[in-house]
């Protein structure tokens, strides 16, 4: 089958987000990842079963932290910033989508992370 692909999205735990502002916010994530990733790619995560898992980063600052690493390895990010309409301050970043991308390259970084 060759190279198992994933996407992650890191949420900030410190927001304690509502539910239904949690799935928007991880909505946004993969959807904005997902056009930014290379086509071919996509495909075929898309045939493997689009997996996802959604895990929870302390804050900001580890969240940014993150991305670094990520963005070192060349892995598709994509950081979502809240308009502010309704339960956070406008400008807030809530999450960052990544991926998809080799599940091994990923758990290598945040394979250490709790889920949501």
């Amino acid at each position: 089958m060759g190279t198992e692909l994933k996407q992650i999205i890191l949420v900030r735990d410190d927001l304690k987000l509502p539910k239904g502002k949690l799935a928007a916010q991880v909505g946004h994530a993969v959807i904005d990842a997902v056009f930014a990733s290379n086509k071919k790619l996509v495909k075929k995560w898309k045939d493997q079963g689009m997996k996802k898992v959604v895990l929870k980063v302390k804050d900001e600052k580890e969240l940014l932290l993150y991305e670094s690493k990520l963005q070192d390895e060349n892995i598709v990010t994509c950081t979502i910033v809240d308009a502010g309409h309704t339960v956070v301050s406008p400008g807030t970043l809530t999450c960052l989508g990544v991926g998809p991308a080799p599940e091994e390259k990923l758990d290598k970084i945040l394979g250490h992370l709790k889920m949501m």
